[in-house]
């Protein structure tokens, strides 16, 4: 095969299906055959809908999917960490390798030019077969399934971060706030971190009654103006120790911190937006900790996939469509909806 199918999104919540050439790998390179590429929210908010990223998130005009999974067919020169027919997840971002940020983990956050992420930057997940660097690869763990290492490649990935920031044990009850796919994620992941209670809020009834369905919330709030009564009655009027904005919505994430905890930790994870709120009255007088997380580091994300097999659970109950490449165009109007768990696309 010398070409192969693959899409790319020209904005005006389009999907343009191309044919291309199946590339060959470079030196330190790898070439996968896709498994599972998920859909994310970034997807539609700065890309889908129409092209309003910059910096990091500016999008090139490249191969759409920043949440790949697959496994390897050809192995570039010099590539000794990976074998043919390895199954990978793919953390999507190559920095420079040598700033401050790449050195410690994170190359999300490396600022060189050199700088590029699947699905943003350079070609991405939705295509028969991508590209990537040996050193981003992981291999996925025995029970770890390809669509279980698309979604940790960000979304989990994310989530899991953002819990990390906020230090979650058995000491805490945790508020996550928009139970879209990174919402489902933190409070499945919370609850194995060995957070007590999880309470959501939601206001879209199709997503909160799949985070009810699931198990993994333990009170699910659809109206906003119940969880004050929700929040006190699981805490005794206290609040959650933790807080954790997955929506990028400012009355969600004002909710989120007015309902943390006197010393509590409030982490926001949700893209794009922006919140004004009374700085004496619900941080410094609190003393809350306020954090911002994004995405997550290689040695995190290498940590997630060990824990996964060893819980035995499976970031794949939160997908709600699967389709294929061919139905690219359907797949991202679900997830532009808003409504629906995780969207996938798979070649299983």
């Amino acid at each position: 095969m010398t070409t192969m199918s693959a899409v790319r999104l020209p904005g005006d919540s389009t999907v343009e299906h191309v044919t291309v050439d199946v590339p060959s790998p470079g030196p330190g390179q790898v070439l996968l055959r896709m498994r599972a590429s998920g859909i994310c929210g970034s997807d539609i908010r700065a890309i889908y809908r129409e092209h309003l990223g910059h910096g990091a998130e500016a999008y090139q005009g490249v191969v759409a999917g920043h949440e790949p999974c697959g496994d390897v067919v050809e192995l570039g020169p010099g590539v000794r960490t990976l074998e043919v027919g390895d199954a990978v997840a793919v953390y999507h971002i190559t920095g420079c390798g040598s700033c401050d940020e790449c050195r410690i983990g994170y190359p999300i956050g490396c600022t060189s030019p050199t700088r590029a992420a699947h699905g943003w930057q350079r070609d991405g997940g939705h295509a028969e077969f991508m590209l990537a660097e040996a050193v981003s690869c992981l291999r996925l763990p025995e029970g770890v399934s390809h669509v279980d290492g698309a979604l940790v490649s960000c979304g989990f990935g994310t989530a899991y971060e953002g819990l990390l920031r906020a230090g979650v044990s058995g000491r805490d009850r945790l508020l996550v706030t928009g139970l879209g796919p990174v919402g489902l994620a933190a409070a499945m992941l919370g609850k194995h971190l060995g957070a007590s209670t999880v309470i959501g809020l939601e206001p879209n009834a199709e997503r909160a009654s799949l985070a009810t369905e699931l198990g993994l919330v333990d009170v699910v709030i659809t109206d906003p103006a119940d969880l004050a009564d929700a929040v006190g009655d699981a805490t005794g009027g206290r609040g959650c120790e933790v807080s954790l904005d997955c929506s990028g919505n400012a009355h969600a994430r004002l909710a989120a911190l007015t309902h943390t905890a006197a010393r509590g930790r409030c982490v926001m994870v949700g893209e794009g937006g922006r919140i004004d709120f009374p700085v004496s009255d619900l941080l410094i007088h609190k003393q809350v900790a306020l954090h911002g997380s994004w995405v997550t580091s290689l040695g995190h994300m290498a940590e997630l996939l060990d824990l996964l097999a060893r819980w035995g659970e499976s970031p794949e109950r939160v997908v709600s469509h699967r389709f294929a490449l061919a139905d690219a165009d359907e797949a991202y109007a679900v997830a532009a909806a808003g409504a629906s768990g995780k969207v996938v696309i798979t070649w299983d």
